[in-house]
Parts: C-alpha cells; structure tokens; sequence
C-alpha cells in the first residue's frame, strides 16, 4: 500500500509531536509536587502507575505511527529520484540549451 504525501508527513509529523508531548509528560509526572502521583511518604500512587502506563503506550503507539510515516516519505523520494533519473537518461530531462 502506498500513503499519499501528507499523510506521510501527517505521520510522521505525529509521530514527533508524542515524542515531544509524552516526554514532556512523564517529566512533569516525575516533578509533581500536588501529591497526586506521590504520596506524603513519596511512594507512587494509583494516579502515577496509570499515567505511566498511559504515556508509555502512547509513546510507543506514537513511535510506530512516526516511523510508519518516515518509511513512507523515504520511499516517496526514493519513487521521485527513479522517476527523475529515469527521465534524464531518456533524454526528457528538460532543455538541453540547443
């Protein structure tokens, strides 16, 4: 199956942002100071274990998602550059200048 431009950079563009957004996430889980994801006692709660799981598959599903989206705007360049070289060893490669 082949997956037009831009949903391959739709894609991959994706994959970058939960790259970005679920890091960012975890790190503001790790620093919570509201005593949501850590008790008094500074053991982790119910609240941190389900929104590490929750960012973890994020995070994985995201990475998926974004190489999906590499592979597929690598070989729509690579389908360009045939079509491309193709077209100049046939001589239609554009004005010659004479």
């Amino acid at each position: 199956m082949k997956l037009s431009r831009p949903v391959s950079w739709f894609l991959l563009a994706f994959g970058a942002w939960s790259w970005f957004i679920w890091i960012s996430f975890v790190r503001n889980l790790w620093k919570d100071g509201s005593g949501l994801a850590f008790d008094e006692a500074g053991d982790p709660t119910g609240y941190f274990w389900v929104h590490l799981v929750l960012a973890v598959v994020s995070f994985l599903l995201g990475t998926v998602i974004g190489v999906i989206g590499f592979r597929s705007v690598r070989a729509l360049r690579r389908d360009q550059d045939a079509v491309t070289t193709a077209g100049v060893d046939h001589g239609s490669g554009g004005p010659s200048g004479a």
